[in-house]
């Protein structure tokens, strides 16, 4: 059954706001940090365009749409910030880093909220292009907040775990960047590491949502 266009549509809509979102949380922390670098840079913005990457804002979801991948995520261009310019040069990083994953947080949360009130409009059925917005939301940020969290180099994930680690393990760590790519392809799309979790956190969602159920009680449930 072929997709309706205005579906592709809204989904990479979707993903350009949660990735814009994500990275301007990582700008605002960093500049809250005492870090202006990447506002003097554009970054501090939610226009996607600032955020692009070729490869993981345009390509790869473009691929994933075109073969009916089962859920879209992607990447923007990381926001630069200099360690030296924070007031706090060892646990600033670490907010930066978790700036951005917990803004896809925010965003799921908001989702859900927002699904939640919609459900007791007595004209839900006809508000169907905003009802899947709003789950390809919690959908995409689900993905991206899971995605970030792989402590792996450059994403997020791999910046907490260094506050974490001895001097000489970081740098050790460090060697493995090289290989982030591959490694986190065959995390992802062979091994596939997130479906799991992000069907739990997706479910949760929509149990909040039209249910009302608090989302820990959800996923209590999954893993039982």
């Amino acid at each position: 059954m072929p997709v309706r266009i205005e579906i592709l549509v809204i989904q990479y809509l979707c993903l350009l706001f949660s990735l814009s979102i994500h990275e301007a949380a990582h700008a605002a922390m960093a500049n809250y940090w005492g870090d202006p670098t990447a506002k003097l840079m554009g970054r501090l913005t939610l226009n996607p365009v600032k955020h692009a990457d070729i490869m993981g804002t345009v390509i790869l979801p473009i691929f994933a749409m075109a073969t009916g991948f089962r859920f879209l995520f992607g990447w923007a261009k990381p926001v630069p910030f200099n360690p030296r310019n924070l007031r706090d040069r060892r646990r600033g990083p670490v907010f930066v880093a978790l700036a951005g994953p917990v803004s896809n947080l925010l965003v799921l949360f908001s989702a859900v909220a927002a699904l939640r009130m919609l459900s007791f409009a007595p004209n839900f059925a006809a508000l169907e292009l905003f009802i899947m917005t709003l789950l390809y939301l919690i959908m995409i940020n689900a993905v991206l907040l899971l995605f970030n969290l792989i402590p792996l180099p450059p994403l997020d994930g791999h910046h907490v775990l260094e506050y974490f680690l001895p001097y000489e393990t970081q740098k050790t760590f460090e060697k493995i960047g090289p290989y982030s790519l591959f490694i986190l392809f065959f995390l992802v799309f062979y091994l596939r590491i997130l479906d799991r979790p992000m069907a739990m956190i997706f479910q949760g969602a929509l149990m909040g949502a039209f249910y009302g159920t608090p989302l820990w009680e959800s996923f209590a449930a999954n893993q039982g």
